[in-house]
């Protein structure tokens, strides 16, 4: 059972209070998530993040097939980070946990994303190729789209 990690951060030039507004609000998800990805939210984005909060998405990641996935808010400590772990959808393992810390002139963000590709070593096969550039695609559209918003940091 091969168990993969992303490691992503980001500094950006606002507040942890802006930062966390944002970034925990699920409904900014769709704005820094790739139009390709016909990201839309069914439920769960109608009130403030919470421990075991359940949020079910549309997605369509390949191929322009759409695909559920539902997401349980395992975990939130108030502007620090919070957890989201898929409880149904692409993956066979999805566990991001988020983090926020302040920094002279902003904010560091940071994410890591543990996750297991579903079938079993065709899907290790697959993902050097597909799984690993798309998260790679989604992640770096995320960074640019944050910059768009909130500006570039010069820290």
């Amino acid at each position: 059972m091969k168990i993969y990690t992303l490691h992503s951060k980001q500094n950006l030039p606002i507040t942890l209070d802006e930062a966390w507004e944002f970034l925990s609000n699920p409904k900014n998800l769709k704005t820094i998530t790739p139009d390709y990805m016909g990201f839309k939210t069914l439920s769960g984005d109608d009130r403030a993040m919470f421990p075991g909060q359940i949020i079910q998405y549309i997605v369509t990641p390949v191929f322009g097939i759409p695909m559920k996935w539902v997401t349980e808010i395992t975990h939130v400590q108030d502007k620090k980070y919070f957890v989201d772990e898929q409880r149904f959808g692409p993956y066979a393992l999805w566990h991001h946990k988020h983090f926020l810390k302040e920094i002279p002139g902003g904010v560091e963000m940071e994410d890591i994303v543990d996750y297991k590709v579903p079938m079993g070593i065709l899907g290790q096969l697959v993902h050097p190729i597909l799984v690993a550039p798309k998260l790679k695609e989604i992640f770096d559209f995320r960074r640019k789209k944050l910059i768009e918003l909130f500006g570039e940091f010069k820290g």
